[in-house]
């Protein structure tokens, strides 16, 4: 059995609802700024993803209500980060038996506070990958999905072939993410790799909200951006 057919089965007998390999030439610059020199030494990146329950996630409207609110932390973050942490460990272990370096990023993990961001973008590697485009909420929209959908990434000199290239974006209009957002955090400008975050989305804004939530509900969920998205309602 081929590599990739091998990582592939591995990932979806594990219930894995999205899966592509990424070209990480093409955004070199861009991760090394972000991760460093040891992150952006990995030519290709293993992106892996898992829909989360529409049950819950229609929950959101009623997040200022603490089981809701629970029941989306619980279902539609923890549990759902915990699985896809397992696979990328499984996946690297594999990618290293054959020889190959692999190097799994948690599913969430923020490793500079100061600019609020993992050391690598989990939904950079599904852009990359062909899986969506990455929306005015700074969300990764799939077709099928919309952003209703956590990422992992195994990062690897495996010799891959990628599975697609960037998406066009399909936002054109629509505003709804950017009109729901309790804290006006987004500017409604499209993905432009050129542009800074910033000139898409106030993170330290998002993030400050998250923590009222915290101190006053006990749970910090909002995720109103994803809730509303077109694509996955």
């Amino acid at each position: 059995m081929q590599l990739y057919d091998r990582i592939e089965r591995l990932a979806r007998d594990q219930y894995v609802d999205f899966f592509g390999i990424a070209d990480l030439e093409l955004a070199h610059d861009f991760i090394f700024v972000q991760g460093g020199e040891q992150v952006a030494s990995y030519p290709r990146a293993i992106s892996i993803g898992i829909s989360l329950l529409d049950p819950v996630v229609n929950q959101l409207p009623k997040r200022s209500e603490k089981p809701a609110a629970i029941e989306y932390r619980h279902h539609a973050y923890d549990i759902v980060n915990d699985r896809l942490d397992i696979i990328a460990s499984q996946l690297s272990s594999v990618l290293q038996q054959e020889g190959y370096r692999a190097y799994p990023v948690p599913a969430s993990k923020r490793a500079d506070d100061e600019r609020i961001c993992a050391f690598f973008s989990h939904k950079l590697a599904a852009h990359l990958a062909g899986l969506g485009w990455i929306g005015k909420s700074c969300l990764l929209i799939t077709p099928d999905a919309g952003p209703r959908v956590r990422f992992a990434t195994v990062l690897t000199d495996a010799p891959l072939e990628p599975t697609g290239q960037p998406m066009q974006e399909r936002c054109g209009d629509c505003r709804e993410c950017v009109d729901i957002c309790p804290v006006g955090a987004f500017t409604g400008r499209l993905f432009d790799e050129r542009e800074p975050r910033e000139a898409r989305y106030d993170a330290r804004r998002c993030a400050q909200y998250h923590q009222e939530l915290e101190k006053r509900n006990g749970v910090g969920v909002c995720g109103m951006c994803l809730y509303v998205c077109p694509f996955g309602r």
